[in-house]
């Protein structure tokens, strides 16, 4: 478990954490005082990927009769109640979807006009009208409960004497019909049991580590102060690495320049809410890079003038976690245990905005009183409410930092190992197998393709030289099957000659047989893509009847020559079968044209100057609008020489929504912004080229498995749609 109660020092005894907490000299109150008579919330994070052995583990100990999971209130969002209120209205499912793919997210609170219009739905019609009336009341409104991701109640009696037990929908699960604000105001025992992806990774990595480099480690033992990996950190280079992947963890990184272990529990906790509500960040960068003095705000006589200097000395006079908060209105407001404790609980449900206000009074007006400066106080306390929407807590940030240091020491080591570890622990997280994958060539690392006589269904080590490269599993490929792939790994005892021997050993369906074939799974057989969806299809079950009876050559197969299939088809298919090419990037197809438009590639960004005006094409990779941003949204475009990354402000997001949303292909016309090492496009108009993309795919004598009855057959593909369910590309993730 990596966050436990990092402030627990029992759980550091017990080794349930690896953070010291007399080291990083955490809050003890946070975690258990005298004024809390309840119990103490615990968080544990555990391997994704083994959660449910934690689960029925926690079963088996205590009794279904004494263990159960909380309920959670499942409410409407704009999605949801857009489909529900359609459905209830009869309105066709193309209607509700057009209109639900103009929400952004799952997470929004109204539907606006501007969005309904995109959908190209008439609002004058009022039977639409009063549907996105009622869709909009209906936000927020309960919807149905559902099982909480893990949070158990732990009682001494039996359980069903308090609460009714239901059974979930998931096997061998019960949980019971309260909710964790009911358990909290009861207070009843919760455990809460989390699963985080990247200490599957970690463990995997750990794994791939001791068998192919003879290298023994665990969590404790990665060395600390590694000035390697604080440089690559330093230059935002952390594609896949924990907490710090994201976008405004990546611009933070080079302008934070974290050089030892507290500068990450910082960077950690810095890009949240509540430092930025605060208005703390900036202060702290200006501060650590020797822009602004360091100094302590401090009291009028005759109180201590270093009260402050003792609870912000780390942060160099910001306050930017939970617990510094929670210190000054202990120290500088002089509030009570008790008053702290009701502090530190309307932080955590911040819904009881009432007792907020009073605090927030009582606070302010007693740090004035003690002669600090109003502005201070109230900043002090609006950080304090934006830790309460989004709380985190110091002893968080020193748990997820110790796994970002781990994390980027195995990235920046053995860059093979961590790529391997981190495609075989998908899904996980920020990024799809596409930039995983041309991360680690881009550090290096060879990737080679998934091949039925090379590839087992995990991504493997290989030797290459002196070091390893990367093969791709089988589990790469969408739509083939672990069981199959494991029958095809048992029979493989010599390498397979060709597709009827690879048949009769590995007793495959002919669907299975299909889905490596596309996927160009026998090269090593000396068959490509669309030599073996031929021969493939060849495998019959019966003889031919009399009447279709084909002249066939020697081995049994019609005779026919196959056109060669272009380079840019396979990058399509490549993308549709694998989610992503080692072959080539589908823009470079388009470079030549691009070059001769004036459009500029990602790698040329670095030597623009700022404010230059500039064009740039690439395919989406991520698009996000936090919550913090204030409306701004950020794109991550990719070409064949890396990644562009755009802003978007909100009057440009209105004016080109739906492209924003909606397109694979971007032509972005802008200008260029460089602060420090952090380069953006700030975006002016965005146009949708994603017929480009299709194009590519074209080709007249193309051969395409037909759906209905997979006979293989040349087709035209028509030029609006996209074989295959437009899927050339990973769906970019939307983040909120």
């Amino acid at each position: 478990g990596s966050r436990v109660a990092a402030n627990s020092a029992v759980c550091f005894v017990l080794g349930i954490t690896s953070v010291d907490p007399a080291e990083q000299e955490l809050l003890f109150e946070r975690f258990i005082s005298m004024d809390r008579d309840e119990p103490p919330d615990i968080d544990v994070d555990f391997e994704h990927e083994r959660r449910e052995e934690v689960i029925q583990h926690i079963y088996e100990k205590y009794g279904r009769h004494r263990a159960g999971l909380c309920a959670t209130v499942i409410h409407y969002r704009p999605r949801s109640a857009i489909r529900e209120v359609g459905k209830a209205m009869g309105l066709s499912e193309d209607v509700t979807g057009a209109l639900a793919k103009t929400v952004w997210g799952s997470w929004g609170t109204s539907m606006g006009e501007a969005n309904s219009r995109e959908a190209g739905v008439d609002l004058t019609d009022p039977l639409m009208l009063r549907t996105i009336r009622l869709a909009e009341a209906m936000i927020g409104m309960p919807r149905h409960l559902g099982q909480h991701v893990g949070g158990f109640i732990l009682t001494e009696g039996a359980l069903h004497a308090t609460v009714p037990i239901g059974n979930a929908a998931m096997p061998d699960r019960s949980f019971i019909e309260w909710d964790k604000d009911d358990i909290d105001e009861l207070g009843i025992l919760k455990v809460d049991i989390l699963a985080l992806g990247m200490l599957s990774c970690i463990r995997k990595c750990f794994g791939l580590l001791q068998s192919h480099y003879g290298v023994m480690h665990d969590l404790a033992s990665i060395p600390p102060d590694d000035v390697a990996t604080y440089d690559m950190l330093c230059k935002g280079d952390s594609v896949g690495v924990f907490q710090v992947e994201s976008r405004a963890q990546m611009n933070m990184l080079p302008r934070l320049k974290p050089r030892r272990f507290y500068d990450l529990v910082i960077e950690v906790a810095i890009v949240r809410p509540g430092p930025i509500q605060g208005d703390m960040v900036h202060p702290y960068l200006r501060r650590r890079s020797g822009k602004e003095p360091v100094d302590y705000p401090s009291p009028g006589l005759p109180h201590d003038p270093d009260e402050l200097r003792n609870i912000l000395g780390r942060t160099l006079g910001v306050p930017i976690f939970q617990e510094q908060a929670m210190k000054i209105a202990m120290v500088a407001a002089e509030f009570s245990s008790k008053e702290a404790n009701a502090l530190r609980k309307a932080m955590a449900t911040f819904r009881s905005r009432g007792t907020i206000g009073e605090l927030e009074e009582l606070m302010v007006s007693r740090m004035i009183g003690r002669g600090y400066d109003p502005d201070f106080a109230r900043r002090c306390f609006n950080q304090i409410k934006g830790f309460g929407d989004y709380g985190f807590p110091e002893s968080h940030a020193v748990s997820f930092a110790l796994l970002v240091y781990v994390s980027s020491w195995l990235k920046c080591h053995y860059p093979a190992a961590f790529a391997c570890a981190l495609l075989n622990s998908q899904p996980m997280g920020f990024y799809a197998p596409a930039q995983i994958v041309r991360d680690a060539r881009e550090h290096e690392v060879e990737v080679r393709e998934a091949d039925v006589n090379f590839s087992t269904w995990d991504n493997t080590l290989e030797p290459s030289g002196n070091r390893f490269a990367l093969r791709l599993g089988l589990r790469q490929i969408d739509g083939l099957r672990q069981d199959a792939v494991e029958r095809l790994m048992a029979a493989r005892d010599e390498p397979f000659a060709d597709l009827p021997d690879l048949v009769a050993r590995a007793r495959l369906n002919g669907r299975t047989i299909r889905t490596l074939a596309a996927a160009d799974a026998f090269r090593s057989m000396g068959l490509d893509r669309r030599a073996a969806l031929w021969e493939a299809k060849a495998l019959k079950d019966a003889p031919d009847l009399p009447l279709f009876r084909i002249e066939r050559d020697e081995g049994g197969e019609p005779r026919v020559t196959l056109p060669s299939m272009p380079v840019c088809e396979h990058v399509v298919a490549d993308y549709q079968t694998l989610r992503l090419s080692l072959k080539a990037h589908p823009i470079s197809f388009l470079r030549q044209s691009l070059l001769r438009q004036g459009y500029r590639t990602a790698a040329d960004l670095a030597r623009l100057r700022n404010g230059q005006r500039l064009k740039l094409a690439g395919i989406v990779l991520i698009r996000q609008r936090p919550g913090s941003a204030k409306g701004v949204c950020f794109i991550t475009l990719e070409d064949e020489t890396g990644v562009a990354n755009l802003v978007v402000w909100p009057k440009v997001m209105a004016a080109f929504r739906k492209t924003i949303m909606t397109a694979r292909l971007m032509d972005v016309r802008g200008h260029l912004q460089r602060d420090a090492d952090v380069i953006h496009v700030v975006a002016a108009e965005i146009l949708d080229r994603s017929d480009a993309l299709d194009r590519l795919s074209n080709d007249p004598m193309k051969i395409e498995m037909s759906r209905s009855d997979e006979v293989l057959r040349p087709v035209r593909e028509p030029a609006h749609r996209h074989p295959r369910d437009l899927r050339i590309l990973p769906k970019s993730r939307d983040f909120h």
